[in-house]
């Protein structure tokens, strides 16, 4: 009886003592790695995933809501607001993506002065993964 209770308390104490080991094949966005620019009606989102192990490709879609805002800081009742996405395909190297998608905004009828093209709700989907990730405010 006391040599079992030797051998589970060794093994207890082996397990508390064991070092965590991170494991491929766990993905997930790499926060600090995201970038948005905008120029003009162009939005260029760049993004970096780990933890994709043997995964030969992951499938993202950027997307985002344009709208025409008025001098008022509102955006009136009109059909010129409008969702945009690209998918693109990225190929995974040594468990890793990194990849930059554009989106160009053609928002019709076209927001002329006094009224601003502001782009909101940009959303990175990793459909190979279900990953998402929404950048907050407005560009």
């Amino acid at each position: 009886m006391k040599r079992i209770l030797l051998v589970l308390a060794t093994l207890v104490g082996a397990l508390t003592l064991a070092v965590p080991v991170a494991h491929a094949g766990e993905p997930h966005f790499i926060d600090s790695a995201f970038s948005v620019a905008r120029s003009g009606d162009t939005l260029t989102v760049g993004g970096k995933e780990a933890g994709l192990g043997d995964e030969e490709q992951i499938v993202v879609t950027v997307s985002a809501d344009a709208a025409c805002l008025n001098p008022g800081e509102n955006f009136p009742q009109a059909a010129n607001k409008q969702t945009f996405s690209t998918t693109i395909t990225v190929p995974v190297q040594n468990g890793k993506a990194d990849y930059q998608v554009t989106l160009t905004f053609a928002v019709q009828p076209r927001c002329n002065p006094p009224m601003s093209l502001v782009i909101g709700n940009v959303t990175v989907f990793d459909s190979t993964n279900s990953l998402t990730f929404t950048f907050p405010g407005t560009f």
